[in-house]
């Protein structure tokens, strides 16, 4: 017998994740190669006027990866995570921790990107749960969002 579902949690795990899709005029296996590869990352990483001082990744089930970006007021973010599934080309999950400055991790998330197929384009759909607030959820849609642009922005120049 399946557990019950609890409308009042089911809410609240849906107000807490984030769900974008964005369509990209690039071949599917495009896509999730500049998802994969470290130099392809370093082109188009972050929210706009973010600058990516470092992004280490070792893509595999298991693997992890680390990342810092630079604010334009001179900020330094860094975060990291462990690589749960690699399914090249349709669907990569990974966890997602930012770090406080002694590099402990704080509230970790976890990733879930899809690579679907639409003719020639991809339609890519981000899902990421569970945040600690409604609040922090809004703040990574508006980095997300920016990142998704950088990332379109950069498959028309290949």
């Amino acid at each position: 017998m399946a557990p019950k579902s609890n409308p009042e949690t089911d809410r609240e795990i849906e107000e807490r994740t984030l769900v974008l899709s964005r369509v990209f005029d690039a071949p599917r296996t495009l896509v999730f190669k500049v998802w994969t590869q470290p130099e392809h990352l370093a082109r188009w990483w972050g929210p706009r006027g973010y600058s990516l001082i470092t992004y280490k990744a070792d893509v595999r089930a298991g693997g992890t990866y680390r990342f810092g970006t630079r604010s334009p007021e001179n900020t330094e973010h860094w975060a990291h995570g462990t690589y749960q599934e690699v399914t090249p080309p349709e669907r990569l999950v990974f966890t997602h921790a930012w770090e406080h400055p002694d590099g402990s991790p704080k509230h970790e998330t976890v990733v879930t990107l899809s690579f679907a197929e639409q003719g020639e384009k991809t339609k890519l759909t981000l899902k990421q749960t569970l945040f600690e607030s409604v609040t922090a959820r809004d703040l990574h849609h508006g980095g997300w969002s920016s990142t998704l642009d950088l990332l379109e922005e950069y498959l028309a120049t290949l």
